[in-house]
């Protein structure tokens, strides 16, 4: 009899706070708009964060609520990013599609300048001098940006330079932010076949994936420069002189292209004595 008061004032105890717990979830619940559900489940479910939010029920909420562009999810395919605007009723505002682009090419061409016997990572590595390369400006070539990549679209390549696959990349910016030299940018692989001023009027687009691009990111002077990399850029400006339509400069000794006006013509290539500037593969 002792034992079976405790356990009865138990169990009427937990069966009072079951309905509590009840009424409380009831009462309290928060009603979410079926089109959220809906939304979520058109997501792929990474929450590979590339879209800036906290995974993808924090990107469908910004969605929904109008805070962000339903284009801003990179891993989406362009069916899924419909649906989407069909679900909200608005118009899908796509941007032009962008992917990460080295602006290096020294790797194995530049020499070390010590021998770095530190932890296999750039930012390790470039606490220590700048790294380990000749070139302070130079890839490190320790593969972090391969490491942080959530798509797989990058892979170092026998010569320490990191490869981007235009395919699989979804321009997340990942790489552009782990980069401690901030040799990463992302560029347009699609952008108006004239500049943007015609684009405006024609609305022609035009596939640029073989686009040009500046493989250096050295500041030094020219000779400073080729005295460690022989395919950096010596500041020449033959490139600004043969591009027909302005779009490329000398700015601070490094070749900068304005993506805006480029198109891709290849004149600037043909010209560039390092081969610094390219068309990407």
């Amino acid at each position: 009899m002792e034992i079976l008061i405790p356990i009865l004032t138990l169990g009427v105890l937990g069966f009072l706070f079951g309905i509590g717990l009840a009424i409380a979830s009831k009462k309290f619940t928060v009603e979410t708009d079926p089109r959220l559900d809906k939304i979520v489940g058109l997501l792929s479910g990474s929450n590979c964060g590339a879209c800036g939010q906290a995974g993808c029920f924090g990107f469908a909420e910004a969605v929904f609520s109008g805070k962000m562009k339903i284009d801003k999810c990179r891993v989406s395919s362009d069916v899924v990013k419909e649906n989407i605007a069909k679900i909200l009723g608005r118009k899908l505002e796509k941007d032009l599609k962008k992917i990460a682009v080295l602006h290096c090419n020294g790797g194995s061409k530049v020499k070390d300048k010590f021998v770095y016997k530190g932890a296999r990572d750039c930012v390790a590595a470039n606490l220590v001098l700048g790294g380990q390369k000749e070139c302070v400006w130079g890839c490190l070539g320790f593969g972090d940006c391969e490491r942080v990549c959530p798509f797989g679209a990058i892979k170092m390549s026998g010569e320490g330079l990191p490869i981007v696959d235009k395919d699989k990349c979804k321009a997340c910016n990942k790489c552009v932010l782990v980069c401690p030299k901030k040799l990463f940018t992302l560029v347009p692989i699609t952008h108006p076949v004239y500049p943007v001023r015609d684009y405006e009027i024609t609305g022609k687009i035009g596939d640029v994936s073989n686009g040009v691009y500046v493989a250096c990111s050295s500041y030094d002077l020219g000779k400073d420069t080729i005295a460690v990399c022989p395919i950096g850029c010596i500041a020449c400006r033959k490139c600004e002189q043969v591009c027909p339509v302005d779009a490329i400069h000398v700015i601070d000794n490094l070749a900068v292209l304005d993506y805006d006006k480029c198109t891709s013509c290849g004149k600037c290539v043909e010209v560039c004595p390092t081969k610094t500037i390219r068309k990407r593969e």
